[in-house]
């Protein structure tokens, strides 16, 4: 496999999902699966056509060698990830409901993914990418997290490489407080940004013009009534989500981040990005898991076509 186009880098874990709309206290049956904000973008963007490398810790158990099949299996290279014989993997239990708060069990304290250090990081884990993707999850898990993300960005910055952050604050890892110290100062070292509206507001606020001022290429503001806007020095652009019926929310943020910065890879204006953001992740939320209704390039172009100029919607 030649260099990847994009590197990511996080915590994958194997994820039991009960049978939708079943209670998580009440469920029996589970389905298996794969979730982790960063291995959620590299299998979107690999799925769209796009090399991506995914860095990452698992424990030497069942759980990792499933995660690391099904990631191959989506065409990610896993060649630098780093195979723990003393920590297991991370386990996310979690039920399926598309009208009310979803209940999430997580079980990853001393996971093989909390033990990412910078020590293990060197200039060849990124390959010659051209995107370093992270999120404010990583640097949560534990202080030698904190500092690996610190260093990742150092090594983006010295290969040329363009810094995308998503803050995906998941509060279960730490207080408001604590996201705000160790979290909000990345947004401020990133090319683009994707954050949501909320989540600016929790993290104490930063500004998108603030944003661009620091050095961000482009910052991407998810908003509460589904539409997402795109600011750049040179204008703006605003994109309302499409309107599907929803099975399941969790995973459209990533799958929206796999969706814009397969746009940006290809060289498309921002306008463009958005709209197959928003296509992606329209698509997502229809299926139960965080990964199942992730496209390819060609499904991507059909579900576009039928959105936004109502063209046939049956594949034959």
């Amino acid at each position: 496999m030649s260099g990847p186009s994009v590197l990511t880098c996080g915590e994958a874990m194997l994820l039991m999902v009960a049978e939708p709309g079943i209670p998580l206290e009440r469920a029996t049956a589970f389905r298996r699966s794969v979730a982790g904000a960063e291995s959620n973008v590299a299998a979107g963007l690999a799925r769209l056509g796009h090399p991506v490398r995914w860095l990452g810790r698992v424990g030497d158990d069942p759980s990792g060698r499933a995660v690391l099949a099904q990631l191959r299996a989506d065409g990610i290279d896993t060649s630098y990830a780093v195979i723990d014989p003393a920590a297991p993997t991370g386990l996310l239990l979690r039920d399926s409901h598309p009208a009310r708060a979803i209940d999430v069990q997580y079980h990853r304290a001393g996971s093989a993914a909390s033990l990412l250090a910078p020590g293990a990081l060197t200039p060849d884990v990124l390959g010659g990418a051209a995107i370093v993707h992270l999120t404010g999850i990583t640097p949560m898990l534990s202080d030698s997290a904190r500092l690996a993300t610190l260093r990742l960005f150092e090594l983006a910055r010295e290969a040329g490489a363009t810094v995308s952050f998503d803050p995906n604050v998941r509060l279960k890892l730490g207080s408001p407080q604590r996201w705000r110290e160790v979290v909000a100062p990345l947004l401020e070292r990133a090319d683009l940004v994707l954050a949501g509206e909320d989540e600016l507001e929790l993290l104490g606020g930063p500004d998108p013009q603030r944003l661009l001022a620091a050095g961000a290429r482009a910052v991407v503001v998810k908003h509460r009534d589904k539409s997402a806007s795109c600011l750049t020095d040179e204008g703006s652009w605003r994109r309302p989500a499409f309107r599907v019926p929803v099975t399941d929310p969790v995973g459209a943020g990533d799958a929206f981040a796999a969706g814009f910065l397969s746009g940006v890879l290809r060289g498309e204006p921002y306008e463009v990005c958005l709209r197959r953001a928003a296509a992606v992740a329209a698509l997502v939320v229809q299926c139960a898991t965080d990964t199942d209704g992730l496209p390819d390039r060609a499904g991507l172009d059909r579900a576009l076509a039928a959105f936004t100029g109502g063209a046939e919607t049956v594949h034959r």
